[in-house]
């Protein structure tokens, strides 16, 4: 009877939870939110039971999105390099803690000698010491001792791309050919442009809804480079929960946590990890300038979507889409922190940016004073002129992101994080003595910002190399 009773309730939990996302009216808020277009597949029970789309695919010619318009799917494309990976390393042929070094060298890092113990664990797991991405022209900095701590990086799978590809003699392309996407499915996904995707592919636009020129690599982009669609995609999720290909206990390591990324999030091999009652979901986002992705799966795919749009604002109904799909503690999107399309914070600086576009930071100055008598209090947050220096930020708008973040240096003072995120900017815009000067403060006033020490000393590496 009790085993009937727990059923009985899954069932209707299941019905309560189906109910809601297919009330989900996607081109309401798409709209609502200022998103250009979007693409949402449903997982339920292992199978993709619907693909939502609305808006278009480019504000200059207005075709609009469809099941089969294909993203750009930025670090959505790292899943699919570990899922490789995995599978070499089940096949014997790669070794989780053997130094990748040792198989093919890495020019770029090969000035630090700790790079020689980065092992494809820590790469996968994030933990290997490189930045994101480092800067145009530059060597690649490790920024701590390999397999210290957490540091999200593009860089680390550029280099197990390159580990692989020179082991097995095949392109990435051809590895997730044989790995992925034949296995689990995907006629839709490449690494490489295809023909027939000038006809499908969904232009980027800031967030202001105007579309950029469609970056066509030349080559395959282990980190950032996966072209596919919303269903495709989800089809390789529900392939990485169901699939046997791995074995059991190297399928089981997958989702054991290599590293506690904080604030409730761990992160496997290639995966982020969300604790839930269910066990384990699976997640991973991307942001790439003028795309947002989000993908993310329960155990034995009893649930999950995946997210594409090729918007600035995408992101910014990303609760509400979990909420509405998936329901329960929304640990990933939190840890994601970013802004949503209702909050007042999100308004305000949505209205800065108006006034930065129409009158610059006088304008912006201007308008934040006069906020305070029409917006409510909890809008006026430090948050809320970071957030949007670093929307600038990530739309090449580097100035810009610079005087706003100055503004917010001189309304929190005592910030570390603000010093930080200002040092940030002042280093995209190679004002290294400036940078250095705010990462000094930031880490004065907030000792315990590893960051900010680890960005001292390669800034302060920078400017002595260029003296």
């Amino acid at each position: 009877m009790r085993r009937f009773r727990s059923f009985l309730l899954a069932s209707l939990l299941l019905g309560v939870l189906d109910a809601r996302a297919q009330s989900l009216d996607l081109p309401a808020l798409v709209a609502e939110a200022e998103i250009t277009g979007m693409t949402v597949a449903v997982i339920e029970d292992g199978t993709v039971t619907r693909v939502l789309t609305a808006g278009e695919r480019s504000t200059e010619t207005h075709p609009p999105i469809t099941e089969n318009t294909v993203f750009e799917a930025e670090s959505l494309s790292k899943p699919v390099v570990a899922w490789i990976a995995l599978s070499l390393v089940a096949e014997g042929k790669l070794d989780l803690d053997k130094p990748l070094a040792e198989i093919a060298p890495w020019p770029v890092a090969a000035h630090d000698v700790r790079y020689q113990r980065i092992t494809p664990r820590m790469v996968l797991s994030h933990t290997a010491g490189f930045p994101n991405f480092r800067l145009p022209g530059q060597p690649l900095p490790i920024l701590f001792e390999p397999g210290s701590y957490f540091t999200y990086s593009g860089e680390g799978f550029l280099f197990l791309q390159h580990v692989m590809e020179t082991l097995t003699r095949s392109t990435l392309e051809e590895l997730a050919h044989t790995y992925v996407f034949e296995p689990f499915g995907m006629t839709s996904s490449s690494f490489i442009w295809q023909s027939d995707y000038g006809t499908r592919i969904a232009v980027g636009h800031n967030d202001m809804g105007v579309a950029q020129d469609k970056y066509v690599p030349p080559t395959a982009d282990g980190a950032v480079g996966l072209h596919t669609t919303a269903r495709d995609y989800a089809l390789f999720l529900i392939g990485v929960r169901q699939s046997e290909a791995l074995g059991r206990r190297l399928h089981r390591d997958m989702e054991l946590a290599q590293v506690d990324a904080l604030d409730g999030i761990f992160w496997g091999l290639g995966w982020g990890i969300q604790p839930t009652m269910e066990g384990s979901a699976l997640w991973e986002w991307g942001d790439n300038a003028g795309y947002k992705s989000f993908a993310y799966v329960t155990p034995e795919a009893r649930k999950g979507f995946v997210m594409l749009s090729n918007s600035a604002n995408g992101m910014l109904v990303l609760h509400t889409l979990f909420e509405s799909i998936i329901s329960g503690p929304q640990t990933a999107v939190r840890w994601l922190n970013y802004q949503q399309y209702d909050d007042p914070v999100y308004q305000l600086g949505r209205q800065l940016q108006l006034q930065l576009v129409s009158g610059g930071m006088p304008a912006v100055r201007r308008a934040y004073e006069a906020a305070r008598s029409t917006m409510p209090a909890d809008a006026f947050q430090e948050t809320t002129l970071n957030a949007l220096g670093y929307r600038l930020l990530r739309q090449g708008m580097v100035e810009e992101a610079v005087g706003i973040f100055t503004f917010n240096t001189e309304l929190y003072p005592r910030s570390g994080n603000v010093h930080d995120s200002l040092g940030e900017a002042l280093l995209a815009a190679e004002r290294l003595q400036e940078a250095l000067e705010h990462y000094e403060t930031s880490v004065q006033l907030d000792p315990g910002n590893e960051n900010g020490v680890a960005m001292i000393a390669h800034i302060e590496a920078l400017i002595k190399a260029r003296q």
